[in-house]
């Protein structure tokens, strides 16, 4: 049908020619922009997907900043661990070096450097937070993302705790010491590492009166230091000291405040009185000392019942027609080992006295690793040993003179059957003690300081994989992003070309359905 009210054709063509600007429209933006969800119209449920996609890629990118962060931190960290092993095997060589009995230097001026060393652990710990305490004496945990809830999206390094730490405090050297042990002398306190202080001014001597138990028996030795006119120093006090202790095996050494102590792995007791003319200054003042580097019997251990008088052993001095003996065992790790005691109207007549007795004992125990020496006043006797013993009294008999333990009444307070332990050794008290005490607590140190940088190293390759895997994550989600949003260039390419082709034909159809009306009037031409 003709009509020039409705040109149909027209209209048909307006609309193609709509859809295809649209079409040239849409394309040229995908090819502008690169992306083929511009607007959420584009795309709804894609959009939606490729912006969880993008936030997840978001995360993981800062996380492997955290991780890369982290993985510097406990570079640092394992840096400063390595620096305080270096030190710690210094520390090792200092104790080695007094540890040896016959290390002829100063173990004050070793020690000296061992405690600076100490501080210098303290500090670099502190540096690198893992200090007691410390920022990162903790459970150090790095967000880096990509799990499928919070705990799968962090990495852990747990380093809390005291055990992880590597200050001196956690690793259990900030006590330890490789100065000089020994054994004060009661009431002493003269000290000998005051620079302003002289001793024996006036060529005054003071005389040390050492009992040293042998295999024999006792040796007492009078060991006398000698001044000058001006006085002496502290350290000449102690050369002069150990230039006659050396054949005996005994230390003379000063300990933390400075006064006297003497030190060794035999056992021996000493006293002083004060010099023999007057002096300005005494080395020690007046006192006695038993050397507790080994186990010694002491007043505090109760024998059968009866006390030890500062372990005293009085002995046998029975007079004209006594007949008394009491035997004493010995228990140690390598065995028991008695000794029947007697006095003078007992066969053997082997405790008259304190020297024949303390002969007795000594000959009877040599090789055991007990010994017996003249307690310090020069009363009785102090039992010593390297090793855990037990003493155990037989029933005594009667009408005895002299009483085994105890205060020498006439009658056997000893008398009841039992064995009894002495007391434990003071690690410190002998010269070298100080410093095998430090090389055992090294040695454990030394092992705790690997576990920790075992773990930092550990939590390294932790967050190293952590970011190997934050980075494949990257590239999947991307890919996934890329092919919901991006847009196909190639395609888009050519559809252009078809829009602009379809747009120009839609507009020369629209052109023709235009003109079609003018038909008309050729009917009404007459």
């Amino acid at each position: 049908m003709l009509s020039i009210q409705t040109n149909i054709a027209s209209l048909e063509a307006q609309n193609f020619v709509n859809i295809n600007t649209n079409f040239q429209n849409n394309t040229i933006e995908q090819l502008s922009s690169g992306y083929r969800i511009n607007s959420s119209g584009d795309d709804a449920a894609g959009l939606a997907t490729a912006n969880q996609y993008a936030g997840t890629i978001a995360t993981l990118t800062q996380g492997v900043l955290n991780a890369n962060n982290s993985s510097s931190t406990l570079q640092i960290a394992d840096g400063g661990i390595s620096n305080i092993s270096t030190i710690l095997n210094r520390l090792q060589t200092l104790a080695t070096e007094s540890a040896s009995s016959t290390f002829a230097g100063n173990r004050a001026t070793v020690n000296n450097e061992y405690q600076g060393l100490l501080s210098e652990v303290n500090r670099q710990a502190a540096s690198i937070n893992l200090n007691t305490g410390g920022l990162y004496n903790a459970n150090l945990t790095t967000y880096v993302g990509g799990g499928d809830n919070q705990a799968d999206s962090q990495v852990s390094v747990n380093l809390s705790g005291a055990s992880n730490a590597v200050d001196s405090t956690a690793l259990g050297i900030q006590a330890t010491s490789v100065a000089g042990g020994g054994t004060g002398l009661t009431g002493n306190s003269v000290n000998l590492s005051n620079t302003a202080t002289t001793f024996l001014s006036g060529s005054a001597t003071q005389n040390f009166n050492f009992n040293i138990a042998t295999a024999t028996g006792n040796t007492a030795v009078v060991i006398g230091v000698t001044g000058t006119a001006g006085g002496i120093t502290g350290n000449d006090v102690i050369n002069s000291l150990n230039t006659s202790l050396a054949t005996y095996g005994i230390t003379a050494s000063t300990a933390n405040n400075g006064t006297l102590e003497f030190g060794g792995s035999t056992a021996f007791s000493v006293s002083t009185t004060g010099a023999a003319t007057g002096a300005v200054a005494d080395t020690s003042a007046t006192g006695t000392a038993v050397n507790t580097s080994n186990y010694n019997i002491d007043s505090s251990t109760a024998l059968n019942g009866s006390n030890v008088a500062g372990g005293a052993f009085v002995g046998f001095v029975g007079g004209a027609g006594v007949a008394s003996s009491e035997t004493v065992s010995f228990q140690n790790a390598g065995g028991t080992y008695s000794v029947v005691l007697g006095g003078a109207a007992v066969n053997p007549n082997n405790a008259v006295d304190l020297t024949t007795t303390l002969q007795t004992l000594n000959t009877k125990l040599n090789g055991t690793g007990i010994s017996a020496v003249s307690n310090a006043t020069g009363t009785g006797v102090s039992f010593q040993s390297t090793s855990s013993f037990n003493v155990n009294l037989t029933a005594n008999t009667t009408g005895f003179v002299g009483n085994l333990f105890g205060s020498g009444a006439a009658t056997g307070v000893n008398s009841a059957v039992g064995a009894v332990p002495v007391t434990g050794p003071s690690t410190t008290a002998s010269n070298t003690g100080n410093a095998i005490a430090a090389l055992s607590a090294l040695t454990t140190a030394i092992s705790n300081l690997g576990l920790t940088q075992g773990i930092v190293g550990a939590g390294e390759n932790k967050l190293n994989y952590a970011v190997n895997l934050a980075q494949s994550q990257i590239t999947n989600f991307s890919a996934a992003e890329s092919g919901i949003k991006d847009a196909n260039i190639a395609q888009e390419a050519a559809n252009l070309t078809k829009a602009q082709v379809l747009q120009q034909a839609s507009l020369a159809a629209l052109a023709q359905a235009n003109s079609a009306p003018q038909a008309v009037l050729s009917l009404l031409k007459g």
